[in-house]
């Protein structure tokens, strides 16, 4: 019987590029073509005309004093300037941190200085985020932030009117010291003893990862690619932003956050030709009352990851939005983050009954948790994977980097897959004790960390139970240190509101005199979610 090890063979060669080079070569054979559409606003630009903006914002961050190494936050919702940023931080070598527009104070402080971030770029506000408030709550407890720059206010005009061209000699001399190896981004992952881990990642991981992943759904310069997925996690800024430029494709923004009626909007508009989402967001597709009144006749492929896609969705959005390429990825951030694919000659059973196969030039295996064996194909075991996309390491934390890649760069993923014989994987289910709400990974650990605070809790544990829209959600069950005296739901909610992220705050709420434990005396996690999940 074969084991559970393969490796992706390709014709194609890995790109030795930097971002900064890669993007060069797409202007050079595309200058005239649209690079980058914004929908909400109507701007466009050329690939011309988006690489001399990339280059004057550029001459700004060197006017600032922004050398190879720095870091660069962006904390911002979906929108050009974000891209802008993207690309001129990797023009420079410095390298940007990717802060998740849902963060509160609690958590961008932790980035701002584990990070150590020196020039932070922020959006005004969306929706109930005042970012201007919270920078200004958090700025005198972080001693290396020295500029905050906000989307759409007069300090963005100020840092981009000293990018002139007169730095060109100096962008040129810092672009010959860089190297496709450099670190150029940050990605924060909840952790689950607490804090997330900054995944620091090249280069040549995440310019590769997204050309590969653009490679396998046929991307050319005829590509229009609607992304209203977020730019702060891999999804939007590598599966999406650098899949499309480096085939010279368009980058198109339905919407600063999601909303289906604008991501329909806009492929009927821009005559999109891919599409982007977590199976919760073609399903709110879907349920438009007017979705039928959509040409989405121009689609013909897309990308679906996050988490499995259910077969009637697959079929609808095969039949009704005429994808019948479309492809669904599998993948984490310390990956760059796709390491396993379905192709867009593969049928309905692969494409919900599996996460694919792996992508050219790297390896996955399924291995025995327990001793690192690797396992015959058809046996569940941890997935591994190992290649140009592992990460450099979690940003200062050796021993995290240890704990997660072995001494032979295999990444342990943490989740239980089997592979079939063909060489297909399926995910069986976690390791680790993740909690997946509508495409948003979730460590309980984080959230337990900070409901420890609570006056009323004595003891808790997090745990996802099944939700019909969402996937999963959060519930807390919670010892109180006064059982006469709960905390409500109400009031645990109110302790999380601002500090943790909206989609961290448990929407259950369970009092129990105590845990069930192990005879070693660890808590039941699997008794907890088996006991409340049901109806």
């Amino acid at each position: 019987m074969s084991s559970s090890y393969t490796h992706g063979t390709s014709g194609t060669t890995l790109l030795g590029d930097t971002i900064g080079a890669n993007l060069d070569r797409a202007v050079a054979a595309w200058p005239d073509r649209e690079a980058l559409v914004d929908v909400p606003t109507g701007r466009r630009w050329t690939y011309a005309a988006f690489a001399a903006d990339v280059d004057r914002l550029a001459y700004a961050l060197l006017a600032s004093g922004v050398a190879k190494g720095d870091r660069v936050g962006i904390w911002a919702v979906n929108c050009p300037e974000w891209v802008l940023v993207q690309y001129a931080t990797a023009r420079i070598g410095a390298i940007m941190v990717n802060i998740n527009p849902a963060y509160r104070t609690h958590e961008v402080e932790y980035v701002l200085n584990q990070a150590g971030i020196s020039v932070l770029f922020a959006s005004l506000r969306h929706k109930t985020s005042d970012y201007r408030a919270m920078v200004e709550e958090v700025r005198g407890r972080c001693p290396e932030l020295r500029e905050t720059v906000y989307i759409g206010d007069p300090s963005w005009a100020a840092l981009t009117a000293r990018g002139t061209a007169e730095r060109s000699a100096e962008l040129a001399a810092r672009t010959a010291e860089l190297s496709c190896d450099d670190p150029i981004n940050i990605q924060y992952t909840s952790g689950t003893t607490g804090f997330p881990k900054g995944a620091t990642l090249s280069h040549h991981n995440i310019l590769n990862n997204g050309y590969f992943v653009g490679e396998s759904i046929a991307y050319t310069d005829q590509d229009r690619v609607c992304i209203p997925v977020p730019f702060y996690h891999c999804f939007g800024m590598v599966m999406g932003n650098l899949a499309a430029t480096s085939h010279g494709a368009c980058m198109v923004i339905p919407a600063p956050s999601f909303e289906p009626k604008a991501t329909l909007e806009a492929v009927q508009q821009e005559r999109c030709t891919s599409l982007y989402g977590v199976p919760t967001m073609f399903i709110a597709e879907l349920n438009l009352a007017d979705f039928a009144s959509y040409d989405l006749a121009t689609l013909r492929t897309g990308i679906m990851a996050g988490s499995p896609c259910p077969v009637e969705v697959m079929k609808r959005v095969v039949a009704e939005m005429h994808m019948a390429e479309v492809s669904i990825c599998y993948g984490m951030t310390e990956t760059s983050p796709v390491s396993l694919q379905t192709r867009i000659e593969d049928d309905l059973e692969h494409r919900t009954g599996t996460v694919g196969r792996v992508l050219p030039h790297l390896e996955v295996k399924v291995v025995d948790p327990a001793t690192g064996v690797t396992q015959p194909r058809g046996t569940a075991g941890e997935l591994c994977t190992r290649g140009y996309s592992v990460m450099l390491g979690y940003w200062n934390e050796p021993e995290k980097t240890a704990e997660a890649v072995d001494p032979g760069r295999w990444m342990h993923t943490g989740d239980l897959a089997m592979m079939r014989d063909d060489g297909y994987v399926e995910i069986v289910g976690r390791i680790k004790d993740m909690i997946i709400r509508g495409g948003e990974n979730i460590y309980p650990r984080e959230i337990e960390e900070f409901l420890y605070a609570h006056p009323k809790i004595r003891d808790v544990q997090v745990v996802g139970v099944p939700h019909e829209r969402y996937g999963e959600e959060v519930l807390a069950c919670v010892i109180p240190h006064d059982p006469a005296d709960p905390p409500t739901l109400e009031e645990l909610r109110t302790f999380c509101e601002g500090r943790l992220a909206h989609y961290k705050v448990p929407s259950q709420l369970r009092i129990l005199a105590d845990f069930p434990m192990t005879v070693s005396g660890k808590v039941r996690k699997i008794e907890l979610r088996e006991t409340y999940s049901a109806p």
